[in-house]
């Protein structure tokens, strides 16, 4: 009987090991270097989304964002859809043609 009383007093089991996520660096400001990549790589990209432009230029979103917002403004990109938590964009390929 003292055995098992023993072995019930032992250490607690960690559930969660807790996963750890590189955080990055990302701009929040364009460099000369990352506005000129904007717009001549941008544009010419099938899907445009905010985090595919986070990826490539290593800018944080809300810069991504306004960088997008510009653009499609300028007449270089068309929407295809903007909700509150994703907004997709394309290439505008009616400016190719004329």
């Amino acid at each position: 009987m003292a055995a098992a009383m023993a072995g019930g007093k032992g250490k607690k089991k960690k559930w969660s090991k807790g996963k750890a996520r590189d955080k990055v660096d990302n701009k929040v400001l364009l460099s000369k270097e990352q506005f000129d990549r904007l717009h001549e790589e941008v544009p010419k990209m099938k899907l445009i989304t905010v985090s595919a432009v986070v990826e490539k230029l290593k800018v944080n979103g809300g810069l991504a964002r306004r960088a997008l917002r510009d653009l499609a403004e300028e007449g270089k990109i068309r929407p295809v859809l903007l909700s509150r938590a994703q907004q997709i964009y394309t290439r505008n390929v009616a400016e190719d043609d004329e």
